[in-house]
């Protein structure tokens, strides 16, 4: 069973359906990596007993001959979702010891499809931040080493795309709110899909930012991340922003046929003071798309200069609202008391104690854009330009546009502790070409494209129409198959 955990999907589940390979073997030997990988401090929760239990309950439907594609693939969960009877911690001391009583829609449906839950990845604090060092656990760490530094994962799903990248698991769930899919896929080296707002049910997941949040999933392959969210997409009625759309099959998507598409490259994207290196892996891409038969098209997005502070303006908005919750009264941390002290002074130390230095920072950036005097000039401006830039998109795609190709990151990864200690805007620019596909709620998928002059992983990021995540996954299939990424780290940890 040597190395099976670093197999694909697609590869996995071909051999368990030829009854090359167990479910439960699958299972051990990806525990097997996990209890190896602490060093990379990617899973926190860790759930042997139940991934054994699942495992066995898929092996049942595989010698059944009852097995959807993800029957028997062991699979990380970001600890944003909630499983239930498991530690579900958003990543913040506030959330300590709450194990739900139910289960998240995205989870039920892996279940379902006889997924299997190997535990709990690492995460940056409700899912606010770049680099995973804003999480309750400690910093996860890159597997991906090129001299003495811990580099980053990215974030905020940085534990999913660290314990994909190290062989860990199969696969993970990762969300989306301003680039924490795509990020930390690129930084890694594996690919991560941020699917149409809506495609995915957000019910079961902690909020960050409603109007942003939109869960996916993070492979090594572009046909696993087609079979994964075929699991995880599809209506849910307890969440009222997801789509009633069919499902298509996004694996049969996959016909690497791109000839007569246009392609889209927007000059906003080519900023001032641009690596080099980033500036020829994009030219290269466009190349690999141009070779494959595709139109690229100079195109303008000329708001996307705007997205950036729109973004830290409505995220953390919608976060001031959502964290709101977390009062030491119904569930979580509560703060010991002093003689005297009323429920005011409860609320106060619990969320103080409870919430750290970024967490707080967000939320009074919130609360301050929202607050009388300044919601018009500040939340309302935002809400304003935000629909600007959705027009944006839409335009280009109006006019023939099928995808449009970008940088998925301004940099490779960095070293923990290098960025925003003094300036925590350095760490916001990492969001530079993520997020305005959020704010328009469009599909973007990262896909690994090559390496720097270190050594380290280098993405692109495609964008596609809203709900044409399929028609997306073939412009990546195609992107993935010219690149011919297949580097992996060297394990060290």
């Amino acid at each position: 069973m040597t190395g099976a955990n670093g197999w694909t999907i697609a590869a996995a589940r071909d051999a368990l359906r030829k009854g090359d390979v167990t479910a439960v073997d699958l299972t051990m030997a990806c525990l097997t990596a996990i209890d190896a990988g602490d060093g990379l401090n990617a899973f926190v929760h860790k759930t042997p007993e139940l991934a054994l239990e699942q495992a066995r309950a898929a092996d049942a439907r595989l010698a059944a001959g009852d097995a959807p594609a993800m029957c028997g693939i062991p699979i990380g969960v970001k600890d944003l979702f909630a499983v239930k009877g498991v530690p579900t911690q958003a990543g913040s001391n506030i959330l300590r010891g709450f194990k739900p009583e139910y289960e998240s829609t995205v989870t039920t449906k892996l279940w379902g499809a006889g997924a299997v839950c190997l535990g709990k990845l690492n995460m940056d604090e409700f899912a606010m931040g770049s680099s995973t060092e804003s999480s309750c656990y400690g910093p996860a760490v890159n597997p991906w080493k090129v001299d003495a530094r811990k580099l980053t994962p990215g974030g905020s799903s940085g534990g999913s795309a660290a314990a994909v990248a190290a062989d860990l698991c199969l696969a993970a769930t990762g969300t989306d709110t301003g680039g924490s899919i795509r990020q930390p896929a690129a930084f890694c080296g594996i690919t991560g899909i941020k699917p149409t707002y809506g495609r995915v049910s957000r019910w079961g997941v902690v909020a960050y930012a409603s109007s942003l949040d939109q869960a996916g999933p993070m492979t090594r392959s572009v046909r696993d991340a087609a079979i994964m969210l075929g699991a995880m997409a599809g209506h849910d009625a307890k969440d009222s922003t997801s789509a009633d759309l069919a499902v298509p099959d996004f694996e049969a998507a996959l016909s690497g046929d791109i000839r007569g598409k246009k392609i889209g490259i927007p000059r906003e994207y080519r900023l001032d003071g641009m690596p080099g290196e980033i500036a020829a892996l994009w030219d290269r891409g466009m190349d690999m798309m141009r070779d494959a038969g595709a139109e690229i098209v100079d195109i303008s997005l000329p708001h996307a200069k705007y997205a950036l502070p729109t973004y830290y303006v409505i995220a953390p908005a919608e976060a001031s609202s959502n964290l709101a919750r977390y009062d030491g009264v119904r569930y979580g941390h509560r703060a010991r008391l002093a003689q005297g002290d009323g429920i005011t002074e409860m609320y106060e130390k619990t969320r103080a104690e409870g919430f750290g230095p970024e967490t707080q920072r967000r939320i009074m950036a919130g609360t301050y854009v929202l607050s009388a005097g300044f919601y018009d000039a500040y939340y309302n401006r935002a809400r304003k330009v935000r629909a600007l830039i959705k027009r944006d998109f839409e335009q280009a795609f109006a006019a023939g546009i099928d995808a449009i190709l970008a940088p998925a990151t301004p940099s490779s990864a960095f070293g923990l502790g290098e960025q925003g200690g003094a300036d925590p805007v350095e760490m916001y620019l990492n969001d530079v070409f993520t997020v305005t596909l959020n704010l328009a709620g469009l599909p973007g998928v990262a896909v690994p494209v090559g390496l720097d002059a270190k050594g380290l992983p280098l993405g692109l990021q495609l964008i596609g129409r809203p709900w044409e995540e399929a028609d997306l996954l073939n412009h990546a299939y195609v992107l993935e198959r010219a690149a011919g990424f297949v580097a992996k780290p060297a394990k060290w940890w």
